[in-house]
């Protein structure tokens, strides 16, 4: 095999999270490589589905909100520069029990951070946008900030800026092993070895293969979304719908209007709680994936059909307190670990593009991310070995 060829950073991985590190780095002057195994973008890992979700009031922790309002103005950005629509503004819901953690923390989120808000009751909500009938006994958050990403179209954005800003980005180069000695980390795919000072690991569910330390915190799990007909498609545009993340008596949804005019997306949060190896997922739509969905859809979007116009198998990977883990490895600055997200990092992956780039830049990043330390948990095996080394 011939010597490997130098770079200053490689970014294993070219979704959501390693598209944005590669332009932020290019666009910085570092010589980059992106690797992927896949075709980019693609339908085999967590940045496909037409849609996704950006809301600013977050429930999981307000320590999450400047980040996502760093990310909005990101994506915005990044639409001017594109020269595409990569946006769409519907507002956002947060709904469920009162003394529910889903409404009690986005509350808290906008009161902690002054976020334009309102509170509605069930009802309100219904008299509003009149798709939704959540029982009244329930509050829902509306903030305006919220809508929804093209996701692959910002993937292609994020990729195509990377590249004229001199990254190079390589695919169906899937990683077999990488080894950090002295300086330097190798990377070897089948074909080629690489070289360079800073090693991105941003490939999602295939994180914890190329990293086993870590790999007990990393699960992959399989998750299905289901776009369905509409019997009125009027009350499901962008106009009419915002965008929601409700908790209700049969699990934790979320939901879009429609990007077509006919459809209504939904997916439950960890599905049927199904743990997948990403390179054995079951990528077949059963009934009991779809039952799941549209027995909720149902019930308090009554307006659903039960056609079913499309469905869609991603998968998440899940920390074990479904936080994120963003920054170097403990004992090892060189090796950056992203996008291991729990189902909820996408919206945020325009601002952590950004952190690698500060993190590589200057060693540091604005943002507080003691909430995404890759050594936080009890007896994690990151933070004893000197020397690291991923195999797949």
């Amino acid at each position: 095999m011939s010597p490997a060829r130098q770079f200053d950073v490689i970014v294993v991985g070219l979704g959501a999270h390693g598209s944005a590190a590669a332009f932020h780095l290019a666009r910085r002057g570092f010589r980059v490589l992106g690797l992927d195994q896949f075709p980019v973008p693609h339908d085999r890992g967590s940045s496909h589905g037409q849609t996704r979700i950006i809301r600013i009031a977050y429930y999981e922790d307000a320590a999450y909100v400047p980040l996502a309002v760093r990310a909005l103005e990101l994506w915005q950005e990044l639409e001017g520069r594109a020269g595409e629509r990569l946006f769409v503004p519907t507002g956002s819901i947060d709904a469920s029990r009162p003394s529910d953690r889903v409404f009690q923390g986005s509350w808290e989120s906008c009161r902690v951070h002054g976020l334009p808000h309102e509170v509605l009751t069930g009802t309100e909500l219904s008299r509003r946008y009149p798709a939704y009938h959540l029982p009244n006994t329930y509050l829902a958050l509306f903030q305006p900030a919220g809508g929804y990403l093209l996701p692959e179209g910002c993937i292609a954005a994020h990729l195509r800026l990377a590249a004229a800003h001199g990254a190079e980005l390589r695919t169906h180069q899937r990683v077999i092993d990488w080894v950090s000695s002295g300086d330097r980390v190798t990377v070897r795919t089948a074909d080629y070895r690489f070289s360079a000072g800073r090693l991105v690991l941003a490939a999602g569910s295939w994180n914890g293969k190329l990293l086993p330390a870590l790999a007990p915190y990393l699960k992959p799990e399989r998750q299905v979304v289901t776009w369905f007909a509409t019997r009125l498609p009027a009350l499901f545009g962008p106009e009419l719908f915002p965008v929601f993340n409700v908790a209700v008596e049969e699990g934790r949804f979320y939901g879009f209007p429609s990007s077509d005019g006919v459809s209504f997306k939904v997916g439950k949060y960890h599905h049927l709680a199904e743990s997948a190896d990403p390179d054995n997922v079951d990528w077949t739509i059963h009934e009991r994936d779809v039952a799941t969905l549209r027995g909720f859809a149902q019930r308090y979007f009554p307006d659903v059909a039960e056609s079913v116009q499309a469905s869609s198998v991603c998968l998440f990977t899940n920390t074990p307190d479904e936080h994120f883990m963003i920054g170097p490895l403990a004992g090892e600055p060189r090796i950056i670990l992203l996008s291991p997200c729990s189902g909820h990092g996408f919206k945020f992956a325009s601002a952590i593009g950004e952190i690698v780039a500060d993190l590589v830049s200057h060693g540091e990043s604005n943002f507080d991310l003691s909430l995404f330390r890759t050594d936080r948990f009890a007896g994690s095996p990151g933070r004893d070995i000197p020397e690291q080394t991923g195999v797949e």
